[in-house]
């Protein structure tokens, strides 16, 4: 019951994290975002593993466990994060995170071809239900701007319904879209190489070493951390926005939403989601991680003053049911 607990603790910080990060990647850009949340990741890993262990790094490591961890870190922290983040300045982190509920998914996919675990056999429907309640949440009517492009009052009488049709359409851009899919990609094929790299972790650690045992977890989001400064840092090198990095530091609002987006995402919000694979089946603990989506619609209406209308509401539940079936 631990690691689901951990597990709902999880969606809670991720809640605002994304709310964080929306603020943050707004007012400083994503990528420059992105390599301060991996600096100052590091750092504070560094230190909690220096007052725990002794050392600021992660010990009795393996070459495996370096291997799993950094392919978890360039998918999850580097390929996930690259399309959320850009998508929380494309569609919002309300929308971002309905899409997060495809972790789930890819999570049951992907463990299934590395580690052997089953899927039930609702795990179609499942998959079917989550897109059908992404698709409620993101359809709706278009607005027409050039007026004639309206439908006419008079001829279109008749075939009411089918205009009715024909006005619906998906109320997001399709950047957005793609985005949302490899943001929730990267988290379910992330999270399953977290939990190898956990499980090889685990075989190397002496029996007697029970500090680094209990810390394992935040070692790992700290190799992970690793490949992500290397990939985002090359990626800010390359576009030469290292005055940018710098000037970030000077955004009092933008730094306090980073250090939020820091603290609840990769420090405690990622390691508690590495202690809750370690803890219980890695499809329950992602499904309720994925209940961000839900979590997410008040205090986005009341930070952001974004109306969330029934559909809304009505798809993102439908969602994360769906990502719930894929683990009964």
């Amino acid at each position: 019951m631990g690691g689901e607990l951990l597990s709902l603790l999880v969606a809670v910080m991720w809640t605002f994290t994304a709310i964080f990060a929306e603020i943050a990647s707004k007012r400083m850009g994503t990528l420059v975002l992105n390599v301060w949340r991996m600096v100052l990741t590091i750092v504070l890993l560094g230190l909690l593993l220096w007052f725990t262990c002794g050392k600021p790094w992660p010990q009795y490591t393996s070459p495996d466990v370096w291997k799993w961890f950094l392919a978890s870190g360039f998918m999850g922290f580097v390929f996930g994060d690259y399309c959320l983040f850009n998508a929380y300045v494309v569609i919002g982190s309300r929308y971002a995170q309905l899409f997060m509920t495809l972790g789930c998914p890819f999570a049951a996919i992907t463990a299934w071809l590395l580690m052997g675990e089953t899927m039930s056999p609702l795990g179609l429907l499942g998959m079917m239900v989550t897109l059908t309640g992404i698709g409620i949440s993101i359809m709706g009517k278009k607005h027409y701007k050039d007026p004639t492009q309206a439908p006419l009052n008079g001829k279109k009488k008749k075939s009411h319904f089918r205009g009715e049709l024909d006005s619906l359409s998906v109320s997001l851009p399709l950047r957005g879209i793609l985005l949302g899919i490899g943001a929730g990609l990267g988290q379910g094929v992330g999270l399953v190489l977290s939990k190898q790299g956990m499980l090889h972790y685990g075989a190397v650690v002496p029996p007697e070493a029970t500090d680094v045992a209990s810390m394992m977890p935040f070692a790992g989001t700290q190799i992970r951390a690793l490949m992500g400064l290397l990939a985002f840092g090359s990626m800010l090198l390359f576009a030469r926005r290292f005055g940018d990095f710098f000037r970030a530091a000077t955004d009092l609002r933008g730094a306090a939403a980073a250090m939020g987006a820091v603290l609840l995402g990769p420090f405690f919000g990622v390691s508690f989601s590495l202690l809750a694979v370690s803890m219980t089946n890695t499809g329950v603990a992602q499904t309720l991680m994925s209940l961000t989506p839900v979590l997410i619609l008040w205090p986005s209406r009341q930070i952001f003053g974004k109306k969330v209308s029934m559909q809304e509401i009505v798809g993102a539940v439908i969602a994360v049911a769906g990502a719930s079936l894929f683990f009964i």
